[in-house]
């Protein structure tokens, strides 16, 4: 086990790299930054250089790439145009959309699997058709019609929830924009649990269990469905970074102030470092989710062994 991780970790480095140097080459070529500092009006040559070297954007990319991996390891993230050091802004905005990540997760985990569980076990039963049309129907209507509606719904029409989120961002005003981020996922968590559930009910070691006179309860939670999360928890490891930066439609809708407000704003004002610096946090998110998944494999299946 002890190898195997530092094998994964040994590997991540040419990944990490790789990727924030793809996402740096890709965000200079967004535009010119220096014009979106000065409005509408166009700066003048000399306040223009003045900028482009009091922020470094007048050296070649490769060196401002290797300026910027250099102070990242420092803990120095850069300055937004508006003076304000990114790692400020990431101190504010990083546990807004953690603790809506983390709702979004519970209703993946705790309805989706249930669901797929209950429907896997009673396949082609009435319960198991109509979940299968509604999961349909929510993977098929797009999140800002999903959370525009339920805005409207419980927000204004009924008013049991505030339209937009307060500013601190409590976990009780954040559960359903926690529903509206994780509603396609969960539909897909559902489908898949139940497949996975399906499948592994006709399997061998299932009807030996049963043979065995083992309670239906213990043959369903110790057999089939540690054996049946495998493909889920792959899923839901690899979720969580796109949640984390995904979530810029839910954030713009109930006026969260996290993670995916910032990169909106980043790209809308062409702020190079703000979007840089929270892509790559984002980046060792999906690195770190995706190695717990590979050692969550040996907990769910004892079979599998990590050389």
């Amino acid at each position: 086990m002890g190898r195997y991780v530092i094998r994964r970790l040994l590997q991540m480095i040419p990944v990490f790299f790789g990727t924030t140097l793809l996402i740096f080459l890709m965000v200079n070529v967004m535009g010119d930054p220096i014009a979106g500092l000065c409005g509408d009006r166009q700066c003048d040559p000399a306040t223009a250089a003045r900028l482009r070297a009091e922020f470094g954007l007048d050296k070649p990319v490769w060196q401002q790439y290797l300026t910027y991996m250099g102070n990242v390891f420092t803990g120095d993230f850069g300055t937004a145009f508006n003076g304000q050091k990114v790692t400020e802004l990431m101190g504010t905005a990083f546990p807004i959309t953690i603790r809506l990540t983390v709702v979004a997760i519970v209703f993946e985990v705790v309805i989706g699997i249930s669901l797929g569980v209950v429907t896997g076990l009673r396949r082609g039963r009435p319960v198991d058709t109509t979940v299968l049309i509604l999961t349909l129907v929510v993977i098929s209507i797009p999140t800002f019609v999903t959370g525009l509606l339920l805005q409207l719904l419980l927000g204004v029409e009924w008013g049991l929830i505030k339209p937009s989120v307060s500013p601190e961002a409590p976990f009780n005003e954040l559960l359903v924009p926690g529903l509206v981020l994780a509603s396609v996922s969960l539909a897909y968590v559902t489908r898949l649990t139940r497949t996975s559930i399906a499948e592994n009910a006709r399997a061998d070691y299932v009807r030996t269990a049963v043979a065995k006179g083992l309670p239906r309860r213990r043959v369903v939670i110790r057999h089939l469905l540690r054996n049946s999360l495998i493909p889920v928890v792959t899923f839901i490891g690899t979720d969580v970074g796109a949640l984390m930066g995904g979530a810029i439609v839910t954030e713009r809708i109930f006026n969260i102030h996290g993670v995916g407000y910032q990169l909106y704003q980043g790209i809308l004002r062409q702020n190079s470092q703000t979007v840089v610096g929270f892509v790559t946090i984002l980046v060792l998110v999906f690195l770190a989710a995706n190695l717990i998944v590979d050692l969550l494999y040996a907990v769910l299946d004892p079979r599998i062994r990590y050389a």
